[in-house]
């Protein structure tokens, strides 16, 4: 019998391209090499996923950020026929754009921080923002991930400079309360929940770039929570990957606050790295790298695009 080819996909042109360039070496590295026909797909520019797909079967994305993540790359793949690892066009861009998605979280119930959106060439006063949100404030591209262009404010002169730098990578500035408490990541595959991972940054004062991909930047580890707080975890885990139309596997991040869980993100396409959040959490049950991959690609190959 043929084996399936599978074109990774890596690189890209976002922010996040080093981070892209990282999880595709770790999958192309790990992918069964009995079972597949593995080939190394490294956009450079957008043209390249329109040259770089002949004879392949199946794309398994290891891209973040813009035209990544993004549901563009996605639109493309579904118009070449071509499967692919991943949520789809709609829940992409949902989860790409975190103003939206929280609005969506909340009318689903789920808790977040406080938030305001600005958009370039609006006006956002300071003493508003922390009226509203508090003097502990963070800003970040409304696009963007990895922790790339965070700012954490604390004065009215860090404000502006927040806006100002975000402004330069991103088209909308998101602008939140800091909430104080323990960071947690829920792996959430085919619909069902896999072990709760709790973070502790070591390389950075939160879960910043350095603690996410650098050895040793986060101490990361399953745990299981009362059972109370546990089932809640859980529960609205499933709530927000169904409210987006997520399909396939994404990985939603919170913040335990007082013993509520607070969604702080969903991730589309999460980090495939050799310190990245799903593989830990799957190896607690024994699954290793490997055998992770053919479960995404087996999932992934059921979604009727």
């Amino acid at each position: 019998m043929s084996k399936l080819k599978i074109g990774v996909v890596r690189g890209g042109i976002s922010s996040e391209r080093e981070v892209s360039l990282k999880s595709g070496e770790g999958i192309i590295r790990e992918l069964n090499k009995d079972k597949y026909d593995v080939k190394d797909i490294v956009l450079n520019d957008k043209n390249d996923i329109f040259t770089s797909l002949d004879g392949v079967d199946f794309v398994f994305l290891g891209l973040h950020g813009k035209f990544g993540e993004d549901g563009k790359i996605q639109a493309i793949l579904e118009t070449m026929d071509i499967p692919y690892t991943g949520c789809g066009v709609l829940a992409s861009s949902l989860c790409m754009d975190k103003d939206i998605t929280k609005h969506i979280m909340r009318s689903y119930g789920v808790r977040t921080a406080k938030w305001i959106s600005v958009r370039e060439g609006e006006e956002c006063d300071y003493s508003e923002a922390a009226a509203y949100l508090g003097e502990d404030i963070i800003a970040k591209p409304n696009s963007g991930g990895s922790s790339v262009g965070v700012h954490f404010i604390k004065n009215e002169q860090e404000f502006y400079e927040a806006l100002k730098d975000i402004f330069t990578i991103d088209k909308e500035v998101m602008i939140e309360e800091v909430l104080r408490g323990v960071e947690i990541s829920v792996p959430i595959i085919d619909g069902k929940v896999y072990p709760t991972l709790c973070i502790e940054p070591k390389a950075g004062t939160f879960f910043d770039y350095a603690s996410k991909y650098e050895v040793g930047g986060a101490d990361e580890y399953v745990v299981e929570f009362e059972k109370e707080l546990q089932d809640e975890i859980n529960e609205l885990t499933k709530t927000a990957y169904h409210a987006v139309k997520c399909e396939g596997y994404a990985r939603i991040d919170f913040m335990l606050k007082d013993n509520k869980p607070y969604l702080m993100e969903i991730n589309t396409l999460p980090g495939m790295t050799m310190t990245s959040l799903v593989p830990k959490s799957l190896k607690h049950l024994g699954v290793s790298y490997s055998e992770l991959l053919d479960k995404l690609i087996e999932v992934s190959l059921k979604i009727k695009r």
